[in-house]
């Protein structure tokens, strides 16, 4: 059975068109928020019950504004009748945070304390269903999405993740890190799933499941870092990084779903820069405000004049083997230091290097 077609009708329904109410500002004390982090708010005129939270965080050189203007997210909250929470950066350049001590610690302050904050003033204010808050965003929002599911796992139900990094890649810099944006930093899973558990000693509670999206050519966080994020949230989850469904051409021509379990899935979008494209309908989905969530994972449907093909696999949880040499498929890892799995790719790619740490399949 096709994992997507549950889903085909939803992406259909979505149309370009105008919110039906303002954005609004929120300049009253919604508690701890050390960098001054703005809250914006779209709240639609009839609201479900019980009713959903999204916070959409928007990229570097971005607003609150324009991620509200650019997105369809407040344009469905009009027909789902869930709530919008839209971060603004604080600081020249307009990126978040990712990479302080204080943000990627639990109540450690930073940018993400100041989110956490606006995530339960949602709650108490607006009479947020705390079952129901989910995290997205785009390039730096994608980054901060990550440092939301690690540092406060206990507030969101789910993510996704558009050209991102993982949690804890931009550790330590004084802003920008070179060696993570170009792919260059290359940890085991273990180490990466480490990063996320120091971020909230003792917790032992759920954590988001995560929704990953990458493009192929993106020249700003390069390829290899969807490969970490994999790994990181794999292992935080503690399934194997070994793929259990990989559907191609899903949700669009030129796009591979692969998933991890009920909890961690990916969409690898061949020859898209940065960022991918934000598909609403398939957060929405994900999220499960307009579909299921229990069993397989919410999947997108095919928009793109190639059919989707699907492949099961039945890779035993925790086992962490890369490919068998000459079963690399397109866009896998092939090579690098360190790499121990396969380097020959299926026919008819070839392996080519994309720096000293990663070479794929293309």
């Amino acid at each position: 059975m096709r994992l997507s077609s549950i889903f085909v009708s939803l992406l259909g329904a979505l149309t370009v068109r105008a919110a039906q109410n303002q954005l609004q500002q929120i300049t009253a004390n919604i508690g701890p928020n050390p960098n001054n982090v703005g809250m914006f708010v779209y709240k639609p005129t009839k609201l479900a019950s019980p009713l959903p939270l999204i916070v959409a965080i928007h990229q570097c050189t971005g607003s609150a504004t324009g991620y509200f203007e650019s997105t369809q997210y407040a344009t469905l909250a009009d027909e789902y009748g869930f709530l919008v929470v839209y971060p603004n950066s604080p600081r020249s350049g307009s990126c978040f945070d990712v990479n302080t001590p204080q943000t990627l610690s639990h109540n450690g302050g930073g940018d993400s304390q100041g989110i956490a904050s606006m995530v339960t003033y949602a709650i108490s204010t607006y009479g947020v269903d705390a079952s129901k808050v989910f995290v997205t965003g785009t390039s730096s929002g994608a980054m901060m999405t990550n440092v939301m599911a690690g540092s406060y796992p206990e507030l969101f139900q789910a993510a996704s993740v558009y050209s991102g990094v993982a949690f804890g890649c931009f550790a330590g810099a004084s802003s920008w890190n070179s060696q993570c944006a170009d792919g260059d930093l290359i940890q085991t899973p273990q180490q990466w799933g480490a990063e996320v558990m120091a971020a909230y000693p003792g917790y032992t509670g759920s954590r988001p499941r995560m929704m990953l999206w990458h493009g192929t050519a993106d020249t700003t966080l390069y390829y290899p870092n969807y490969g970490e994020e994999i790994k990181e949230w794999t292992d935080v989850f503690g399934v194997s990084q070994t793929p259990q469904t990989t559907v191609q051409n899903d949700p669009q021509s030129g796009y591979t779903l692969t998933t991890y379990g009920p909890n961690v899935v990916g969409f690898s979008a061949a020859g898209v820069g940065h960022t991918v494209p934000v598909h609403e309908t398939i957060d929405l989905a994900w999220f499960g405000i307009t579909g299921p969530v229990a069993g397989s994972p919410p999947m997108g449907g095919s928009t793109g004049s190639t059919p989707p093909t699907t492949t099961q696999s039945t890779a035993p949880v925790q086992s962490s083997a890369p490919p068998a040499a000459g079963s690399v498929p397109e866009y896998g890892q092939c090579g690098g230091i360190g790499w121990t799995g396969g380097t020959v790719c299926a026919a008819p790619f070839t392996c080519k290097a994309s720096n000293s740490y990663y070479s794929q399949c293309l």
